[in-house]
């Protein structure tokens, strides 16, 4: 029997099992455990052992044994819990995933790591073993009772289990063979035409074999029966009803119904193909658009049917887009839920207390930037626990709770997704920034504003650390968490009140494939942009504008006073309009400040296909990405919150020039 086939599907579950193993130990109570939590646990080390031993992965097999044995104890209250314990089950499950990653990859894991994971686990178990109270003798007259015991306790204690098979063919009765092996040591093994019969020494219950079993043949053909030790009475009247229980697992069928029911109402496919999928989408929508374009020198009293049918397409071609790009879509809690470990390991390490809460898990997120956004949120989760929440000595003497919050949140807002990460801890330190930033030679004063200031820890080597630990404080990581951040899109705020806490938001696009988008006309230009920033559009009146440098302008919106930039200047635009007046002005907002887009005409609004630009030219600043337009041109997407930076370094080289223009004319006179 070929079992490759089935490999990826069992990686794919294994992983899955191990993930929800780590939110359930991470949740139990060590000195009330949860019994429905304890066999949860026990349940998927039980799943991904069964899986382990059908495809002949021998090392996982042996560790998730071994610790399916201790969480058998502990379900059945034989084993007192303890936080180390924990710490050793976490720790096994991160040997799990390296075993599975090891697997996957064709190769076979660490014998050092294995030999490690499953010696730290027995001697969890020896240690517990010890500790525990010895049991009185039981009474001399009563052999049949400690016969009986070991099939009462499942299976608990090492012993003897026989185990016959039926109807099998050669090809089954190796393979069967070969897995028994693996889970205990095989005593004799007898076959007899189509019959094998194997004694097995093993702590296994008998459920664990037909669990196993029945990933190559049916229920119907395992007989499982516990070799009971000689005594000195042979006192065997017992055996029929001790033996009989255990060959009979009823539970298993019952328990694969609503797994199966489950399983049936979903499928499982290739990301890549998604992906080709939406291409293809993307590619139709733009085809649409060509053909509207194309369609609006038609007669619409002669072409009333096909330009009807036309704006059927168009209606069909968005629904299908939209139902395409929720395929992408997943929740949040694929990122969160990997926090609750990371909070408790770092938190550990620094000697604090830390309580996460999280909302808005169920907030759905493009798959490509939920994968890409795991890393930026980490470095920013272990920046909160490290810099930001003090030790629980220091939170008491400021009239503090012992224990510090971390706060992870995200949320739809328009056409994006904002993701918090807030702490209540010490916030920023404004001096100690403004100090390390003279020290490294950046252009600081001391009246910049809070939010300047704080923008500074983004500068590449920037740490205000005292001492480099294996956590933080190399100056390493902010900076490419706004490199990243800012690749898919995005842009990152910070807001601190000292003693307070600090906030840290970031503003993603709900998706990279589609964006809807407003068409704008400058000089023979056509730009796109992004309607999430967009508030109105206006023609001012010569009364609403106001010079403040000879360069500059701000406009007199309902009483706020918003910066003009020039989409022409910024782009360098030939026969563009350069006269406010006689021009539109696109209101925008983005990095929590409103501004002014001056652009010669409104062409239209309506979804695009996005193209990175980076991938196929080049990066280019002020703009995003590109995308085809109805009549085949291409259409630059314009990045509209960076327009400021880019007006402010224009403002400064033309100031910079033009003060060397006048030093070199004071020398030449």
């Amino acid at each position: 029997m070929d079992l490759s086939q089935f490999t990826q599907a069992f990686f794919v579950e294994a992983i899955e099992l191990l993930a929800e193993m780590e939110q359930l130990l991470l949740d139990l109570d060590v000195e009330a455990p949860d019994g429905e939590q304890l066999n949860a646990i026990f349940r998927a080390a039980h799943s991904i052992k069964g899986g382990a031993a059908t495809f002949g992965f021998t090392a996982l097999t042996h560790t998730t044994h071994v610790l399916e044995t201790l969480l058998d104890r502990a379900r059945h209250g034989q084993l007192h819990l303890s936080a180390p314990m924990i710490d050793a089950f976490l720790e096994t499950k991160d040997a799990l995933q390296e075993q599975l990653t090891a697997y996957q990859a064709g190769k076979e894991p660490d014998a050092e790591r294995v030999a490690h994971i499953c010696g730290v686990l027995q001697q969890l178990a020896m240690e517990n073993n010890a500790a525990a109270p010895v049991p009185a003798p039981a009474p001399a007259p009563v052999p049949v009772v400690q016969a009986a015991a070991p099939a009462d306790d499942g299976g608990s204690s090492d012993g003897v289990l026989v185990v016959r098979f039926a109807r099998l063919s050669d090809s089954e009765c190796e393979l069967l063979a070969g897995e028994l092996a693996n889970l205990g040591t095989v005593l004799t093994r007898t076959r007899s035409n189509d019959q094998l019969t194997v004694r097995l020494a093993t702590t296994c219950d008998p459920d664990d074999i037909v669990a196993v079993c029945c990933f190559v043949i049916d229920e119907s053909q395992i007989d499982i029966t516990r070799e009971v030790a000689d005594v000195a009475e042979p006192v065997v009247a017992v055996e029929a009803p001790v033996v009989q229980p255990p060959a009979a697992p009823a539970p298993a069928p019952a328990a694969a119904v609503p797994a199966g029911a489950k399983e049936s109402s979903s499928i499982r496919v290739d990301v890549e193909k998604v992906d080709q999928l939406i291409n293809l989408v993307g590619e139709l929508v733009i085809t649409q658009s060509m053909l509207t374009q194309a369609a609006t020198v038609l007669d619409p009293v002669a072409y009333e049917r096909f330009l009807s049918g036309l704006g059927h397409l168009e209606r069909n071609a968005r629904d299908l887009q939209e139902s395409v790009m929720s395929i992408r879509m997943m929740p949040m809690d694929y990122v969160f839920s990997r926090f609750p470990r990371v909070i408790r390991d770092v938190s550990a390490k620094l000697g604090k207390q830390v309580r996460l809460d999280t909302y808005g898990k169920e907030t759905e997120l493009d798959k490509g930037l939920i994968e890409r956004i795991v890393d930026p949120l980490t470095h920013l989760v272990r920046n909160s626990l490290d810099h930001g929440i003090e030790a629980p000595e220091v939170r008491l003497a400021k009239g503090k709770d012992a224990t510090g919050q971390l706060l992870l949140s995200a949320q739809h807002h328009g056409g994006n997704i904002v993701i918090e990460v807030s702490d209540d801890g010490a916030g920023l330190n404004r001096e100690r920034i403004l100090d390390k930033a003279r020290q490294q030679g950046l252009p600081v004063n001391d009246a910049m504003p809070d939010e300047e200031v704080w923008q500074l820890i983004f500068a590449p080597g920037f740490s205000t650390a005292e001492q480099v630990t294996d956590i933080s404080g190399r100056g390493v990581g902010m900076d490419v968490v706004k490199r990243n951040i800012q690749e898919m899109g995005g842009h990152v705020e910070i807001h601190s009140r000292g003693g307070q806490g600090t906030s840290t938001r970031i503003v993603l696009p709900l998706t990279l494939a589609i964006l809807n988008g407003m068409s704008v006309r400058v000089g023979s230009e056509a730009y796109i942009l992004p309607l999430s920033y967009v508030i109105e559009s206006l023609q001012p009146l010569p009364e609403h504008l106001h010079s403040i440098t000879a360069d500059g302008h701000v406009i007199r919106v309902r009483g706020e006073y918003l910066p003009l930039i020039e989409l022409h200047r910024v782009f360098d635009v030939a026969g563009a309009q350069t006269q406010p007046t006689q021009g539109i002005l696109v209101i925008v907002q983005a990095d929590d400040s409103r501004f002014a887009l001056l652009v010669d005409e409104l062409l239209g609004q309506h979804q695009v296909v996005v193209k990175n630009l980076e991938t196929n030219y080049r990066k280019v600043p002020g703009i995003s990405a590109a995308t085809i337009v109805g009549d085949g041109s291409v259409a630059f997407i314009v990045d509209v919150g960076a327009m400021p930076r880019i007006q402010r370094a224009q403002a400064a080289s033309a100031a910079a020039l033009a003060g060397a223009a006048r030093r070199t004319d004071a020398l030449a006179s």
